[in-house]
C-alpha cells in the first residue's frame, strides 16, 4: 500500500470520518496503522490523526548503519518487539519477534505501545482509546502474530 493513495480512497468515501468516529476496537496493520497517524512523509500525507504521531521513511545511510552493518530499505525480516504493554501482547513471551516490512516507521512519542529497532528506535505499536495499531504484520508472524490477532478478538 501506499499512504496518499489509500488516504485518497478513505477521503472519496467519507471513511476518513467514520474511521475516526468509531467506538469498536480498531486494529491498523502496517500502512493501516500509519494512516492513523497525523502525517506521513510518503508523498506528503495527510492522514487520519488519531495517534498525535509523524510518519517518516528510513533516511539512515543505507551503506553503514549504526551498528556497523548495511541496513536495506525496506526492512524486510524478523524483529523483536520490546515495551509491548498492550493487551494485545497478553499470553506472549517477553519480548517477542514479529514479521516487518516496511521503508516507513511512526516516530515514538505519546501513543507508543511497542517499540522495535532497525538502526533506529520507531514505534511497533500505537495505541489510544479504542484504537490499536502495529507495524508489524500479524498474520505472517507465526503463533505470536495467531497470539496477538486472537487478543485483539477478545478485547
Amino acid at each position: 500500500g501506499e499512504a496518499s493513495t489509500a488516504m485518497e480512497y478513505l477521503r472519496e468515501r467519507g471513511l476518513d470520518r467514520t474511521i475516526k468516529e468509531l467506538k469498536q476496537p480498531v486494529l491498523g496493520i502496517c500502512l493501516g496503522m500509519q494512516l492513523l497517524c497525523r502525517h506521513s512523509e510518503e508523498n506528503n500525507t495527510d492522514c487520519l490523526g488519531v495517534f498525535d504521531t509523524k510518519v517518516k521513511c528510513f533516511s539512515f545511510d543505507r551503506s553503514v548503519s549504526a551498528h556497523g552493518s548495511g541496513l536495506k530499505v525496506p526492512q524486510v525480516g524478523w524483529n523483536r518487539i520490546s515495551e509491548g504493554r498492550l493487551p494485545l501482547f497478553t499470553a506472549l513471551q517477553t519480548a517477542p519477534y514479529f514479521y516487518f516490512v516496511h521503508s516507513y516507521y511512526a516516530e515514538t512519542g505519546a501513543h507508543t505501545a511497542g517499540v522495535s529497532e532497525y538502526g533506529i528506535p520507531f514505534s511497533a505499536a500505537l495505541q489510544k482509546d479504542n484504537f490499536y495499531g502495529v507495524q508489524f504484520h500479524p498474520e505472517k508472524s507465526a503463533a505470536p502474530g495467531e497470539q496477538l490477532l486472537l487478543n485483539f478478538l477478545n478485547l
